[in-house]
Parts: C-alpha cells; structure tokens; sequence
C-alpha cells in the first residue's frame, strides 16, 4: 500500500489513504487504532464510494506530536476538516469507530457543513464505565508476548465472552494493526504512549462527561450504529435513548461481538451499504 500525507497547519505530518471514486465515506478509526482497521472494507466497498482512511497524529503512519496535550478531540476534529481541504472535498460522510464516531459528533456540532451523515462504530454519547476503566489499564502499555501470535492466542482466551467464536487466524490480523514485532523480540505499539498522559489529562477535566448535545447535533444528518452485542462500551441503555432522539436512524447489532465490531461481520456491511445507498448523489467540489 502506498500511503499519501498531508501537513497540518501545525507542522505535523499526517498519513492517510483516499481510493476508489463516488461518495466519500471516511474512516475515522479508534484512539490507538489506525486506517488498517478498516482493511476490511476495502473489497466489499470496492466501486461503492470514495473510501478515505486516516491515521491522527501520533498513530500508525502520521508524526507524533511533541505535546501530548495536542491529543485531543477538537485538535482531532482540526485535522480532519484539515485532511478534507486538502483533498478538496466539501463533504464527507463518516464512519466512526469509538474515538472517530466522537470526532464526528464533535464535527456535526462545530463543521455541520462539512459532513452529509454519519455511522457510528459502537460508540456514542455515554461512555460505558466498565469500558473505559479497560482502556485506561491498557492504553499506553506494551503487550507482554514475544510475537504476534502469542497474542492472537491470548486474545482468543482473553476476550471469549465478548467475541466467542472469534478465531486465532482473525486476531492475528487484527493485532497486526495495532502493535508489530521488533527486531530483537516482543512487541511494539503503533501509537505514541504519550495517549496515557493524554486521557489521564482530559479524565480529569470531565471532557467526556456531557456528549449528549455533540449527538443531538446528529439530528439534521443520516445516522447508523453499529453495536456490539456485548460491548462494554455502547449500552443497550444509550443505544435505547439514540433511538429515541434520532428515531429513523439505521441500527445493527452484532451478536458475539464486543467493543468494537470488526465490520466485516454481514450485517454490518448490509447496513453500511443501505446507508451509502441512502445518501443522496454529492458532486466532488472545493470547499466553500
């Protein structure tokens, strides 16, 4: 793969990957996570859109920041509005997973005129506790296994009650985007560890308190979510109340999945597809 980048108005270098032509849908992955995450969209989805990847500071392909405090949502939000003027694109839809789905809440609240819908990868506008007591243990640490295999093997133990039936061979490639095996043994992260301070930081501001208006800023566009049936993130409670307040938006909920689906399952694609098909026709042009 042949990655292209841009350059933010503060100097960093940014990664991402723009293929295919029509509508754009892009990808905004997880907060250690990077465009990989989205391999699995990029043949189904083949002659369906503009699919357009993105790596944020500090993950996979793109320049870590100096200050960590720069890892933040609105400073996130900047660089996507950053990546579209750079493509010369006026509007996007978006699919979101976790961290991406809460940029794009950020987006439809502060750049509404720059996005044409939404899909939300398990996330939304309550962030389970038990979840992010999880991320916070883990974010920042480097797994303890020798190789990417050891991991997938232990992934497939690990996490048996959110993902039964998910096999070693499938957490193979999912560990691959998000860590890779040094030289002399062990495993490295495909992010800056400087993420920890980060959230520790924003933690203790209440950041992600009140998300409730960023969502409700939703209202005017097309929206899908994507659940995981055992996500420890998403509620069925908050996924209740989204209904609730967006009642025509597209819901799936994907049994023997926890946080995140990994959208390759069938009906996560049957809804990704109704929902581009659902979109009107938008011609490519700068923005205005």
């Amino acid at each position: 793969m042949t990655l292209s980048h841009f350059t933010t108005s503060d100097g960093l270098r940014l990664a991402y990957d723009d293929r295919g032509t029509g509508l754009p849908l892009l990808c905004l992955p997880g907060l250690t996570r990077n465009m990989d995450d989205f391999e699995t969209l990029l043949e189904p989805l083949a002659g369906r859109c503009r699919l357009i990847r993105m790596d944020y500071r500090g993950r996979g392909h793109s320049d870590y920041d100096p200050d960590f405090n720069n890892y933040n949502l609105l400073r996130e939000a900047h660089d996507v509005v950053e990546l579209l003027d750079h493509l010369g694109l006026s509007k996007v839809a978006i699919l979101g997973t976790s961290r991406g789905g809460l940029i794009a809440m950020g987006l439809a609240a502060g750049f509404p005129q720059r996005l044409t819908g939404v899909i939300l990868n398990d996330i939304g506008p309550v962030v389970g506790d038990g979840g992010l007591a999880r991320i916070m243990d883990y974010v920042g640490k480097t797994p303890p296994y020798p190789d990417l295999d050891a991991m997938a093997e232990a992934m497939v133990q690990h996490t048996a009650d959110e993902f039964p039936g998910v096999s070693q061979e499938v957490w193979r490639r999912q560990v691959a985007h998000w860590f890779e095996e040094r030289p002399e043994g062990g495993l490295a992260l495909r992010y800056d560890p400087a993420l920890h301070k980060a959230l520790l930081a924003q933690a203790a501001t209440g950041a992600l308190q009140d998300m409730w208006v960023f969502f409700d800023a939703l209202k005017r566009f097309p929206l899908a979510v994507i659940r995981g049936a055992n996500s420890d993130i998403l509620s069925a409670e908050t996924l209740a109340e989204m209904r609730r307040r967006h009642p025509v938006m597209m819901v799936a909920e994907i049994a023997d999945r926890g946080h995140v689906p990994f959208l390759d399952e069938p009906n996560a694609l049957a809804l990704i597809r109704d929902f581009l098909d659902a979109l009107p026709p938008l011609p490519e042009s700068s923005p205005t």
